[in-house]
């Protein structure tokens, strides 16, 4: 059962006084007011998501033009790929299950960046990239990276500053004393939150998003020689032991001939 932080077991060599009872049972009251989730609520959410992404699920539906895990042609791959000109209808679709979805996607992101510069707000989404650069890159180059961020999208009459509220920005002034690579993920969720919530539902009405969605590509399925789930039939050389007794016996050489 998960407890708050300041809940810890007992050691081997330590002694149940008056203090540890307090804390417990001052853990255990947190523990009580904490929010449960209905099971009812849980299940709905999996049935959501099941039936929503079923339909995606090239194993559980299959997949155009075939399916590359069950036979040996690969286009689906190719035709999917993060640096496909044109996505496919399926690809596109999933853009709207969630943000998280979309920025996922390298040519989603690529898309969603096009609609941003047009409303222009794309500093938002470079600002998210760039944090999401140096989340994940070298430890050497952290100070660096974080000095960079700060005056390209934050510091006063920065060229590309974003909108972030006085809490956000005040919390990540005090970080920047000693830069880490998680100095910046305060700034990062706010705008995050902020594209989610304002940019992405127009991007989903808006024409770039329709016109994608029409312009996509459709693969046709292809012809199958055998059954779905079927290779063609190999057949290989029989072993020595399975031979018949006639079959196995060599002719007597050139010795015993009169």
């Amino acid at each position: 059962r998960d407890l708050p932080s300041n809940c810890s077991p007992l050691g081997p060599f330590q002694t149940k006084t008056v203090d540890f009872y307090r804390r417990e049972v001052e853990c255990l009251r947190k523990a009580l007011g904490r929010a449960r989730v209905k099971s009812s609520v849980c299940l709905e959410a999996y049935l959501k998501f099941s039936s929503q992404r079923g339909p995606h699920d090239p194993i559980m539906s299959g997949c155009l033009p075939s399916n590359p895990w069950v036979t040996d042609n690969d286009t689906y791959w190719a035709m999917n790929a993060p640096s496909a000109a044109v996505p496919t209808r399926l690809r596109v679709e999933q853009w709207a299950f969630s943000f998280r979805e979309l920025l996922e996607d390298p040519v989603g992101r690529a898309h969603f960046m096009d609609f941003l510069r047009k409303e222009f707000s794309a500093e938002n989404l470079s600002f998210w990239e760039a944090c999401e650069e140096l989340r994940h890159g070298g430890q050497a180059q952290v100070p660096a990276l974080v000095g960079a961020v700060y005056q390209q999208f934050l510091a006063p009459g920065a060229a590309r500053w974003v909108n972030i509220d006085s809490r956000t920005m005040e919390r990540t002034l005090v970080g920047l004393g000693r830069p880490h690579r998680h100095v910046l993920d305060d700034a990062q969720l706010h705008i995050y939150m902020l594209m989610k919530k304002d940019s992405y539902p127009r991007f989903l009405k808006s024409d770039l998003y329709k016109d994608l969605l029409a312009e996509a590509v459709v693969p046709p399925e292809t012809k199958r020689r055998v059954f779905p789930f079927m290779r063609k039939p190999r057949h290989s050389s029989p072993s020595p032991a399975l031979l018949p007794a006639s079959a196995s016996r060599e002719p007597s050489g050139g010795d015993g001939e009169a």
